[in-house]
């Protein structure tokens, strides 16, 4: 199977000012993040608030181009930003926020902001669009009445089935799901889960899906790719990184989450001190200050990604046997198990 996305140390840095005749402040957002993304499968990236998760994903749909390293996509070299590999690849990738209502212009209805896409990026007629629209409506799960409406009419997960089937419109290869579920009720939550395993079968598509929520990454992923302050730092098969994480921060993010049985304890990882500020993130591997198998090593050296086993883990401790390979009792969520 071929890989229809590769990101090779893909990095992006933003200038932050401090003040007249200040010298700004550098902020790297990714520092430096190497995957690829098989094609009809579901990569999933979670990690901390701030990890550039979403960043990543701005990168992914060229909202923003990187800074450096090297990004391809269905084969075509977006890190070069040639215009016309660009203009190619709009229609190839696109993107679904996490606030479905943020994303919906207030003042068109919802016929208009589905078929805008067709009309920017296509030489459809008004009517061959709305043909295509409507039965874009129908493929998400909406009734034919919804299409002269506005988005302030629905709700939270009708927006959402809204802003799928726009991005949908222009028949995409790649869709990148940023907190897809995460604003929505857990009722609703599965639903929308079933929506997107549904159009992947069916059209083959290939997801990038950011999320914290580790359950939901648990039932919908392939691989995973656990991001800490800008960095990747494992990346493993779904299965094997839930039942045998390595990185010390797998090992706490997973054992942190809420186990809905009292008999089902997973065993607790505790990290000292508060995440470093990306401004000025420490020396070697930047996870050192919180990680209790950390040496004089870690403070130095910045650890490489290297396999073991099925995963590829950047930790000198993993490599040198100091972090125990310990199975992470992880939860069996309510909501996905409806999935």
């Amino acid at each position: 199977m071929s890989a229809l996305i590769t990101a090779k140390e893909l990095r992006r840095d933003y200038e932050v000012g401090r003040g007249f005749l200040s010298k700004a402040f550098v902020l790297r957002a990714v520092a430096e993040a190497t995957f690829t993304v098989d094609e009809g499968k579901t990569l999933a990236i979670v990690g901390e608030s701030g990890c550039g998760k979403s960043t990543l994903a701005r990168m992914l749909t060229m909202i923003e181009p990187p800074t450096g390293g090297q990004l391809t996509i269905d084969g075509r070299d977006v890190s070069a930003g040639a215009h016309e590999d660009l203009k190619a690849l709009r229609a190839t990738v696109q993107i679904v926020f996490q606030n479905p209502y943020g994303s919906l212009n207030p003042r068109q209805k919802i016929g208009a902001i589905i078929e805008e896409p067709l009309k920017i990026n296509t030489s459809l007629s008004a009517s061959e669009r709305e043909a295509k629209g409507r039965a874009m409506l129908a493929e998400v799960g909406l009734k034919p009445e919804h299409y002269g409406r506005y988005p302030h009419m629905f709700s939270g997960g009708q927006r959402q089935r809204i802003a799928i089937a726009r991005a949908l419109i222009l028949e995409p290869k790649i869709m990148v799901l940023d907190e897809p579920v995460s604003a929505l009720d857990v009722s609703i939550q599965a639903a929308i889960l079933n929506l997107l395993a549904d159009l992947q079968e069916k059209r083959g598509l290939t997801y990038v899906f950011i999320s914290h929520a580790l359950a939901v990454v648990r039932h919908v992923a392939d691989d995973v790719m656990v991001m800490y302050l800008g960095r990747g730092v494992e990346i493993a098969p779904a299965e094997t990184l839930f039942e045998t994480p390595r990185h010390p921060y797998t090992q706490a993010l997973l054992a942190a989450t809420p186990i809905a049985d009292p008999e089902r304890r997973g065993q607790r990882l505790r990290l000292k001190g508060e995440l470093p500020s990306p401004f000025n993130p420490p020396s070697g591997c930047a996870f050192h200050p919180r990680c209790p198998f950390a040496n004089d090593r870690c403070r130095k050296e910045l650890p490489k990604m290297l396999p073991a086993g099925e995963t590829l883990v950047a930790c000198h401790g993993v490599e040198e046997g100091r972090v125990p390979v310990a199975p992470v009792v992880t939860p069996l969520d309510a909501t996905v198990s409806a999935v």
